[in-house]
């Protein structure tokens, strides 16, 4: 244990060993920290006093370094002047030269102008010349030419009155050609609406020359005369007759049936024939007669079902043309009887091109082959021939329009040509009044012609 003394108050204090090691650190390190800072103080003062030392020898040089400065400024400037004055002196005498050099040149742009004045004014006066005596000689000119002027137009006095001539009877040819052309369309025109006309009164009277009774078989014998007529050129190997067999409780109107060479059938239609006069007490629809005629189609083995109807006379929906009605009854066609013939010929078209698969058909069946595929890609192409069909029913029955569109342009033509007359009239009128004289009025050259004539002939 350890005692110690406060250095103020003079009391004791005991403590233990590291107690007294940790109060003798921190005297000793104030001890050594004084000793520091005494050290310090002697070093800052010694280099205050080199500083000052320094400072004062830097201010010696600089004193002598203003002195020397200030010498060689001297220097400069009187070496400055000097050289000013030699360059102002050099400049005066440059300045002196080049007044007298643009002197000169002036002197000598002023008589250079003088000549170019002397020499221009010279050309002037021969160009002006050389103007007065082309303006001579156009003088000389339009007098020749208005002399060759005067001579031509006595010329043209004489052409123009031989075209006039020529022209009038040119005018009269084109009025006869035209009078031609009119009559030969007026004479076309006729026949195509007589023909249209025609037709219009064989379906307007057709039903009101016949009794109730008798328009039936007159349809009938209608469709069998169109037929007749052209089955020599058209249907030479086609069965073409009456359905007389009832055997079955009903019977169609025709069947049409054609065979190739080897007995194959190339097509087979069953035709019903439906027509009714005003007077009837029933008015019937085309619709009524559908499934008596399917099921006559199928009793008499036949492929295809055509009903040639003039019922709902009124109804543009089969006033079109061919009507498919196969999304009712399979195979079904509505027409009217100027479509008879044409669907029957669309009809036998498509079956023939069907023909060859029907031949090779027919020789499988008899070497007993499995012939279902064939048959599903004989249905495909009936079903693609009823797209076809459909179609040019549609472009038929817009050929139809067409024709009558064209009767009515026709009668517009008429009109035209009729207005066309008349304006060739008023033409040749105007024609036979055209003298020269009226057509050189305007011309001063040419009425002092005239009056020279007039004149003359005085």
């Amino acid at each position: 244990m350890n005692q110690i003394k406060c250095p103020h108050c003079g009391e004791v204090f005991t403590v233990d060993a590291s107690g007294f090691a940790d109060i003798l650190a921190q005297v000793r390190t104030q001890e050594f920290e004084q000793e520091i800072h005494a050290q310090l103080e002697k070093e800052k003062e010694i280099l205050t006093v080199q500083s000052d030392a320094k400072l004062a020898e830097l201010e010696s040089q600089l004193k002598n370094l203003e002195v020397s400065k200030n010498a060689e400024v001297k220097l400069v400037e009187e070496q400055t002047k000097s050289a000013l004055q030699t360059e102002l002196t050099d400049l005066k005498a440059a300045l002196e030269k080049a007044q007298l050099e643009r002197e000169n040149l002036e002197q000598a742009k002023n008589a250079e102008v003088k000549l170019v004045e002397e020499q221009t004014k010279s050309a002037l006066q021969t160009e002006l010349s050389e103007l007065k005596a082309q303006l001579q000689q156009l003088e000389s000119e339009k007098q020749l030419t208005l002399q060759q002027t005067v001579s031509e137009n006595e010329k043209a006095l004489a052409e123009v009155a031989k075209e006039r001539d020529a022209i009038k009877n040119e005018l009269l040819l084109t009025e006869k050609e035209q009078e031609l052309k009119a009559n030969a369309i007026k004479n076309e025109y006729e026949i195509l609406l007589k023909a249209k006309n025609d037709e219009v009164d064989f379906y307007k009277n057709f039903k009101a020359q016949q009794s109730t009774k008798a328009i039936g078989e007159s349809l009938e014998n209608f469709a069998e005369n169109e037929f007749n007529k052209v089955r020599a050129t058209m249907f030479p190997k086609a069965y073409f007759e009456k359905d007389n067999d009832a055997r079955t409780g009903s019977k169609g109107d025709f069947i049409y049936r054609e065979n190739d060479e080897y007995g194959n059938e190339i097509i087979s239609i069953m035709f019903e024939m439906k027509n009714e006069g005003d007077e009837t007490a029933t008015k019937h629809k085309n619709r009524d007669f559908y499934k008596e005629l399917d099921k006559d189609r199928k009793e008499k083995n036949c492929e295809y079902a055509v009903l040639v109807t003039m019922l709902e006379a009124d109804n543009d929906y089969f006033n079109t043309g061919i009507v498919d009605v196969s999304h009712e009854y399979a195979k079904m066609y509505v027409v009217r009887p100027n479509f008879f013939i044409q669907l029957i010929g669309l009809l036998r078209n498509a079956a023939m091109n069907s023909l060859d698969y029907k031949q090779e058909l027919a020789l499988i069946r008899e070497q007993n082959i499995d012939i279902t595929t064939f048959e599903a890609d004989l249905d495909i192409f009936k079903t693609g021939f009823a797209k076809n069909y459909t179609s040019a029913s549609k472009n038929f029955a817009k050929a139809i329009d067409e024709i009558d569109k064209s009767i009515k342009r026709m009668e517009e033509v008429k009109k035209a040509l009729s207005t066309s007359e008349n304006q060739l009239r008023l033409a040749n009128n105007k024609l036979e009044d055209v003298s020269v004289k009226k057509l050189t009025r305007k011309n001063q050259t040419m009425a002092e012609k005239f009056a020279n004539l007039n004149k003359d002939s005085k």
